[in-house]
């Protein structure tokens, strides 16, 4: 829902300029970075939510009988500068937040919350929506503005529009305890991740890792104003220690500190948890679902419980004896050097190790050729070939941070399709990870003015230090090459509303456009026009490239497990029918004994820090990932029949998938573009865990 603000910008005075208030004075009206300051966000979420009461009072009051325009399209407008206030500050909050942003962030939601519940359970509003749905056979709406209805209605059914008063007021007090136990969880398990620091002053310690880890360890000290070395809880600084260092306690030291993030201590995050799945639980009962996720999974490809654990177990089940081979394998190589059990801070050392040995091949040879610059130019040239799209630096639009560079995005014919905002290096006020969002998605003013997408891919790679550039993993590269297919899906939508293009598409579909990019990077044929030193500028060996290839599946079935028991573990805490009295890591544990091929160690749980679902969008979703991997497996053999930059498969794959947003049920989209429905077990088969 969205709102104009024109008469609101004409009441403020000079006083009251706000830039996110004003009309943008940046090109495409993208947000004015250079003069957006946190104590802007709060007055101009007031105004913005002033008015979005007025304009849902308009609709509510409407004595003329509902219509499509005076009712659907009115809501759908509604509220829409509000919305792009907010889409600026929850995104820059999880990129570059602070104390000041966290407590705008606190202290309105309840304010945000209260006008949604005021939305969504208004029964006036309701029965208007009702009165034009069941009108729809004969409105002769086209396709867009048909499933705009649909979801505009069933989304007031699964907001509990149809609860009686009381159990409604009950609803909204759940939803507003909800979204702060929400921003608690991440503000603590960002926090948690920020106190822990490993500083090294013996350089005996660290004789043994690389020189870009060194390097790194070294910038980051010195950045604290700390002699020695510093090694963080941020990705690319605990994971290559683990994978790199002999000095086994350090390992522990570091690995422990990691998986115990957030499970008690200052920035507990167990009464968090427990507090958001009871209040999951209450809000599903009150609708009519036994559990949170009954009410989720509704609208999603599988549709039911039943379906997603069916298909956990059955992946689970295909996988488990590969899982089980791949770390005896890394253990009996571990045993040669080191008698005893593997414990969990062994493995990436001893499986990186084993890599090499097997495939003569590892992280430290290849991060040279794989400089940060030359691998998003490599992903931009991927997009000009597959779907004609340029990038041009735009240095004259501002962003959020100074290590953000944008992009004006363009088509072979010229037109503006988008802007991307980059972002990749890892910093205090950033949550770790990486992900694609936007500032703005898809769609038509309610004048017929088209708005163009503002889309952002935001990562935690290597710095750069004063001798190296930023230099990636394979593993990095593969990530960009992920996040970039999430923002393909953003910058090549199409349609009129933007509640229904690009990524606002069901959960366990949205990871297709993703995961699929990620196949062009092991490509040989791709991988060799911008694998290239950055020293010297020679291109990566063709032996480099088979290994590379060779080793793509290299403990492909302990990394299945691994991702099948997060999504386990969110079916878990999403299928419970009330809150257990077990800690957190007894409940944690119970559920990833069955399926624990590495020791559990005692006082580490992942919960409290799994912000896919307890502070995102993921919740009952997380096997998402493993559903899409069927997909894209599925999807990526049609390219590899017909040639990967074969035009009318990229075509067919831009005009079904990315381009048609939520137009229609996701598994019709995929069959319009495929011809058939997914065959189930593509994924195992590119996995090499059976033959064809």
């Amino acid at each position: 829902m969205a709102v104009a603000l024109g008469a609101i910008l004409l009441s403020c005075t000079n006083e009251m300029k706000n830039p996110l208030l004003e009309e943008s004075t940046v090109k495409y009206g993208a947000p004015q970075f250079d003069k957006i300051k946190v104590e802007d966000y709060e007055p101009a979420i007031k105004i913005a939510l002033e008015q979005a009461y007025k304009d849902v009072d308009a609709i509510k009051n409407n004595e003329q009988a509902p219509t499509f325009e005076n009712t659907i399209l009115a809501l759908n407008y509604a509220g829409e500068d509000l919305n792009r206030i907010l889409s600026i500050m929850f995104n820059v909050k999880e990129a570059d937040t602070n104390d000041e942003l966290e407590r705008v962030a606190q202290e309105m939601t309840p304010e945000l919350t209260k006008f949604s519940m005021y939305t969504q359970l208004n029964d006036t509003l309701f029965q208007r929506v009702k009165a034009v749905w069941e009108m729809r056979d004969s409105l002769n709406l086209d396709q867009e503005d048909a499933r705009l209805l649909e979801q505009t209605y069933k989304g007031y059914e699964r907001n509990g529009a149809n609860l009686p008063a009381d159990k409604k007021a009950e609803f909204a007090k759940i939803a507003e305890e909800l979204e702060l136990a929400s921003l608690q969880y991440g503000k603590n398990a960002l926090d948690a991740t920020n106190a822990f620091i490993m500083h090294i002053t013996d350089s005996t310690e660290i004789a043994d890792l690389p020189d870009f880890v060194k390097n790194s360890a070294s910038s980051e000290a010195k950045e604290r104003n700390l002699e020695g070395w510093v090694f963080t809880l941020q990705r690319p600084s605990y994971a290559p220690f683990l994978q790199y260092s002999t000095n086994r306690a350090r390992k522990e030291e570091i690995y422990k500190a990691y998986t115990s993030l957030a499970l008690g201590g200052e920035f507990s995050n167990e009464e968090n948890i427990k507090k958001i799945v009871e209040l999951r639980i209450k809000a599903a009962n009150l609708l009519g679902y036994s559990t949170h996720a009954d009410r989720t999974l509704e609208n999603k490809m599988a549709k039911n419980k039943e379906t997603v654990l069916s298909f956990i177990d059955k992946l689970t089940g295909q996988t488990l004896p590969f899982a089980k081979a791949d770390v005896a394998e890394v253990k009996a190589y571990m045993n040669k050097s080191q008698e005893g059990d593997m414990m969990p801070w062994d493995f990436s050392y001893y499986s990186e190790k084993l890599k090499d040995e097997k495939y003569s091949i590892n992280d430290q040879m290849l991060k040279p050729y794989f400089k940060l610059e030359n691998v998003k130019n490599a992903v931009f040239a991927l997009a000009d070939s597959l779907y004609g799209l340029k990038f041009t630096p735009a240095p004259d639009i501002p962003g959020y941070h100074p290590d953000v560079e944008v992009f004006d995005v363009t088509d072979a014919n010229g037109r503006h399709m988008a802007l991307l905002y980059t972002d990749f290096y890892p910093r205090a006020s950033k949550r770790g990870g990486a992900w694609m969002t936007e500032f703005r998605g898809q769609s038509f003013s309610k004048d017929g003015v088209e708005r163009r997408p503002f889309i952002s891919i935001v990562m935690n790679f290597t710095k750069p230090t004063e001798t190296e550039p930023s230099l990636l993993t394979f593993d990095e590269v593969t990530t960009l090459f992920h996040e970039f297919g999430h923002a393909l899906h953003g910058m090549l939508a199409e349609g009129k509303y933007e509640s229904l293009t690009g990524t606002s598409v069901a959960r366990d579909f949205v990871e297709l456009p993703s995961q699929i990019n990620e196949n062009w990077a092991y490509e040989p044929e791709f991988l060799k026009t911008f694998a290239k030193h950055y020293q010297s500028g020679e291109a990566i060996p063709q032996e480099y490239i088979e290994k590379i290839v060779e080793s793509k599946n290299f403990l492909a079935g302990y990394y299945q497990i691994r991702q099948l028991d997060f999504g386990r573990i969110d079916m878990a805490w999403h299928t419970l029918t009330e809150v257990p009295s077990e800690s957190i890591e007894e409940f944690e544990t119970k559920i990833k004994r069955p399926t624990a091929v590495i020791p559990i160690v005692a006082g580490t749980a992942f919960s409290p820090t799994f912000s896919h679902i307890f502070a995102g969008g993921y919740s009952a979703g997380y096997y998402s990932y493993k559903w899409a991997e069927v997909l894209e497996a599925d999807a990526f053999q049609l390219f590899k029949e017909n040639g990967i930059f074969n035009k009318e498969i990229s075509g067919r794959f831009r005009d079904c998938i990315l381009s048609r947003g939520d137009i229609e049920d996701a598994d019709v989209l995929y069959r319009n573009f495929r011809g058939r429905d997914p065959e189930p077990e593509a994924l195992m088969e590119k996995l090499g865990l059976i033959k064809k």
